[in-house]
């Protein structure tokens, strides 16, 4: 018997992490070679970890949501004869890989360490008095519960049982003349109120654990929030004609995808970033850079059931309508069920993010990092306008209109540039034709 520690592996260039989210083996099991170990979620994608030996699983790294370093230890698997070379070959040069490509701590910190390790005694003597002189604070006495509202009621166990049973406070209820509640008193009161008391049954709490996705999305959000100095924009447009130019080229559209709103408004964001490149960014905090790209690589805000994903359509301003509309439903359809590609959720230069029907009458998206602007279109709502005839004349019609919503990193675009780009887009949107000419 020998024993073969199991290195977690490079799963991705510039990967130094990976977070455990789902265990496959537990301490005590069997694993075959090439059989699931578990699942590492990176930045960029979920991972199936596979054993590259038989054995027995002696030691795992840990519990769902911790986090391995590349080159650390996975799973110690006890196996039977030695270990083939090649198997360790690979593990000893992922373990080498880490330590070669782990950051060198900064000069501040090697002295903050320094000091820790040899402290002055003058700072240890002032520490001593100090703790010498601290007196132990008194423990607070915790409050009492407060007393159920049932408290003072006079009333039998078993009328205070069905009272429970049936979610009634028997503070509501009017008792008898005795000042006793009785079950005539209770039928009396649903009656009245038809069984409703008034309160919800309480539910017992729920803790669940941050991990995986949920995780991933909690961090980048709370970075985006803490770094990106946010403003937003939010204009109405009428997009009646846009919705009857949509309905137009769905009733002849042959074997052609059916069009959602989505493909209009994505080609005619597309038309309008050439004028306003600063749009169309990204921001390196780092090295205060700002990258305005010619492509437009649109990422899409996907709800799926672990959480939101930002699945990317690459070179959004060369494809057509249909195109469009088939690579939004492939890549919903990838998002959902796991089969995206690590480079199918990353590299998006800007973000449109939009709750279809259940939209509200405005949002303010939050950025998603580094990109410095995100598109929000909202619920289309129907209202009477005033609109201008061909005569001059002014007459109300009933109108579909549209808020846009964009946010925008103020460290790089201005509120002048934001709204003029949303008024140029506002024009194209209310011009369909202009959307589809070449």
């Amino acid at each position: 018997m020998a024993k073969f520690t199991f290195n977690l592996p490079d799963i991705g260039e510039g990967i130094a992490e990976a977070e455990i989210v789902a265990w496959h083996v537990k301490v005590g099991d069997t694993i075959e070679e090439d059989g699931q170990l578990a699942d590492m979620m990176t930045d960029k994608a979920t991972v199936e970890m596979e054993s590259p030996v038989a054995g027995k699983i002696l030691e795992v790294a840990g519990e769902v949501g911790d986090t391995v370093a590349i080159g650390g230890m996975l799973v110690v698997i006890e196996v039977e004869g030695e270990v083939p070379e090649d198997v360790l070959e690979e593990n000893e040069a992922a373990a080498e890989a880490a330590e070669d490509t782990a950051p060198a701590p900064k000069a501040d910190e090697v002295e903050e360490r320094i000091e820790v390790e040899n402290p002055d005694p003058s700072d240890q003597e002032d520490a001593a008095a100090a703790a010498r002189e601290e007196k132990p604070l008194p423990t607070p006495t915790p409050a009492p519960e407060p007393a159920s509202s049932d408290a003072k009621v006079l009333a039998s166990p078993v009328v205070r049982k069905r009272a429970k049973d049936l979610g009634i406070d028997l503070s509501q209820v009017k008792p008898h003349e005795d000042g006793r509640i009785r079950h005539a008193d209770l039928d009396a009161y649903i009656s009245y109120t038809g069984g409703f008391s008034g309160a919800a049954p309480a539910r017992s709490d729920e803790q669940i654990k941050v991990i995986g996705l949920r995780k991933r999305i909690a961090e980048n959000m709370a970075a985006a929030k803490r770094n990106i100095p946010h403003f937003t924009y939010v204009e109405e447009c009428d997009v009646t004609e846009l919705e009857r130019t949509r309905a137009q080229l769905n009733e002849n559209r042959g074997d052609r995808p059916k069009l959602t709103m989505l493909p209009l408004l994505i080609t005619a964001i597309c038309k309008a970033l050439p004028d306003f490149p600063m749009i169309n960014a990204r921001y390196d905090d780092e090295t205060k850079v700002v990258t305005r790209h010619g492509a437009v690589h649109l990422g899409m805000a996907t709800m799926t059931d672990n959480g939101l994903m930002v699945p990317v359509i690459r070179d959004a301003q060369g494809r057509n309508l249909y195109q469009l509309a088939n690579e939004i439903v492939r890549l919903a359809e990838a998002a959902r069920d796991g089969s995206a590609k690590s480079d199918e959720l990353s590299g998006s230069t800007l973000t449109v993010t939009s709750l279809g029907p259940l939209g509200g009458v405005a949002t303010t998206p939050v950025i998603n990092r580094p990109e410095v602007a995100i598109i929000g279109p909202n619920r289309i709502v129907e209202r009477p306008m005033f609109v201008t005839g061909p005569d001059g004349q002014e007459r109300i019609e009933k109108r579909k209109l549209m808020n846009i919503s964009i946010s925008c990193d103020h460290r790089v675009v201005d509120g002048y540039d934001a709204a003029a780009f949303v008024q140029e887009l506002k024009k194209l949107i209310e011009a369909p034709a202009r959307i589809l000419a070449a």
